[in-house]
């Protein structure tokens, strides 16, 4: 299974993933955390993150998840960038697939903004930023859409998710 939250950086992406890894782990031992950021530090060659660099780097996860999945892995994938045509093939290609929108206002990234991109954004440093300088494409055909300005604590979050996902709701913790 592939469970895929996407939303702008500073959603609380990361942190619901590890949040979701941290609860069942242990009741679940083929649940693993495949993380964007992660994944780009692993193979570090792209560097950009222009908007054909984010679709490589998807891409990437896509296929590290497809071989993942054919394990009988359970995943639990934080990938920024939202793109129709690369979520689309994410429900056509995982046997079980649930996506997961994490929606959060600019002005919550923006006073969140634990890696400080937006900081860096505004200083001048940074471009390519989602949701600034490349248009954010919020997902449409999600599972469950997680509002992040409602859903205050990651416990929360995490109990909504496990609530909605079967293989989370017969476990006695």
């Amino acid at each position: 299974m592939i469970i895929w939250l996407t939303g702008i950086s500073g959603s609380g992406k990361t942190t619901i993933a590890e949040g979701i890894i941290k609860k069942y782990k242990n009741y679940i031992p083929q649940l693993i955390n495949v993380d964007g950021d992660m994944v780009r530090e692993f193979f570090g060659e792209i560097k950009n993150y222009d908007e054909n660099s984010r679709v490589i780097q998807i891409k990437r996860i896509q296929k590290i998840c497809k071989f993942l999945e054919k394990q009988k892995l359970i995943l639990i994938v934080s990938a920024l960038y939202s793109n129709k045509q690369l979520l689309d093939w994410n429900r056509k290609n995982f046997s079980r697939y649930f996506e997961i929108y994490i929606e959060a206002s600019l002005d919550l990234v923006k006073k969140r903004d634990p890696k400080k991109l937006y900081k860096k954004y505004y200083e001048g440093v940074e471009k390519n930023v989602v949701g600034i300088d490349i248009k954010w494409n919020p997902p449409i055909k999600y599972d469950l859409k997680i509002n992040m300005t409602e859903d205050i604590t990651i416990e929360n979050v995490i109990d909504k998710i496990s609530s909605e996902i079967n293989i989370f709701k017969n476990i006695r913790l």
